[in-house]
């Protein structure tokens, strides 16, 4: 029952922006609570909101491990690595996530971002085209995007 509460607390402190806050609850978990997938959400979703990168890209690959179909911790995981410092990795990883990836466009957005990082140029700029082309609003998000500048016209 004491899990119970603590999940809906960590909840409850993060709809209310208090993402340490919900981290602090999540740490009094027994240790095998904190493994189990509900917890690592939340806590994944409050280390994020805390910019706590190396944590959170931990996490998001262990969401990774236990729900290996689910392509939202793979782009996480990714996007958390990137924050580190570690594109290449992020880029892996991304690309190793299941096969629906490819079919999102915020995948091959994030490609991008992560290829124009590493100087890949001609892919980088194949994937935001796709990313583009399946969602018309990556469009702006590009011209904004602080992982693509110089990229060019699109």
């Amino acid at each position: 029952m004491r899990v119970g509460r603590t999940l809906q607390a960590a909840s409850g402190w993060l709809e209310l922006g208090l993402a340490d806050e919900a981290l602090f609850e999540l740490q009094s978990l027994p240790t095998d609570a904190q493994t189990q997938r509900e917890s690592l959400e939340l806590m994944l979703v409050a280390q994020m909101e805390c910019q706590l990168w190396n944590m959170a890209s931990e996490t998001a690959r262990l969401l990774c491990l236990k729900a290996e179909n689910e392509p939202e911790f793979f782009l996480r995981a990714a996007y958390c690595l990137h924050e580190t410092g570690d594109t290449l990795a992020a880029c892996n990883h991304l690309l190793r996530g299941p096969k629906r990836l490819f079919e999102m466009p915020i995948f091959h957005y994030n490609l991008a971002c992560y290829l124009w990082t590493l100087g890949e140029g001609p892919r980088a700029r194949s994937h935001l085209k796709q990313a583009i082309s399946m969602d018309g609003a990556f469009l702006e998000s590009a011209r904004q995007d602080r992982d693509l500048i110089g990229i060019g016209p699109i």
